[in-house]
């Protein structure tokens, strides 16, 4: 389902360079442990889309997998493909709506990044989950975060692989760009006559042509993922 406007072409109100980036060595897969076994006092900036319509919530999870490549951890994402009717050509997490056959949120996220890109739930060893967030397409959505290690091209248990038809690209994103306020955009939209802000993260990659823009409930999460690490 189209949207009802294009986000790349809304106002820029400003960036966040008055917060501080989360300290490099926060960002090591010690630290990351250390931080979600004792976690700190903190507040989620978004756990609902601004522009959520009351209705009843479908339960879903995302996995937001963190790649430990030595000193530049990475985020892994994907671009989900324009035909889908949920957040079609955005840019996403592995993840999706809860099956019964899922006991947790845990089980959904890595069942839906296995089905998704290919990556096997004994890959992941997971840090623990970030509060609900709601989106605007009517789901309950559990953030999980977890760690992944580098990966051998020879791995057949780490060779990832898109599941076409849902997932046009899989791409990674340095943490350390993503924790860094200075480069959250926030955004303003007129939806109803009334403005409604949102948070942008664009990042450019040599290996892509354009612009990799992050936003919505991804840009949202990956916020309060930045406020957990910052607190």
């Amino acid at each position: 389902m189209a949207l009802p406007f294009d986000p790349q072409a809304t106002e820029v109100l400003g960036y966040d360079q008055h917060l501080p980036a989360v300290p490099a060595d926060r960002l090591t897969a010690p630290a990351l442990r250390q931080r979600f076994l004792n976690p700190p006092e903190w507040t989620p900036d978004v756990e609902i889309e601004r522009w959520f319509n009351e209705g009843s919530l479908r339960p879903a999870a995302v996995l937001i997998p963190l790649v430990m490549r030595g000193d530049e951890p990475t985020v892994l994402l994907t671009q989900r493909s324009a035909h889908l009717k949920a957040h079609g050509g955005q840019i996403s997490f592995p993840g999706g709506r809860h099956e019964a056959a899922d006991i947790t949120p845990v089980n959904t996220a890595l069942r839906e990044a296995h089905e998704e890109v290919g990556l096997h739930p004994e890959r992941v060893e997971v840090l623990g989950s970030l509060p609900t967030y709601t989106t605007n397409s009517g789901f309950l959505v559990t953030p999980v975060v977890g760690l992944l290690q580098p990966w051998d091209l020879d791995d057949e248990l780490l060779r990832l692989e898109r599941q076409p038809g849902e997932v046009d690209e899989i791409f990674e994103v340095p943490l350390r760009f993503l924790m860094d306020p200075a480069h959250h955009q926030r955004r303003v939209l007129i939806l109803g006559g009334a403005p409604v802000e949102f948070l942008a993260m664009p990042w450019s990659s040599t290996l892509a042509e354009e612009p990799y823009f992050i936003w919505g409930a991804t840009a949202a999460m990956l916020r309060n993922l930045y406020r957990f690490l910052a607190a």
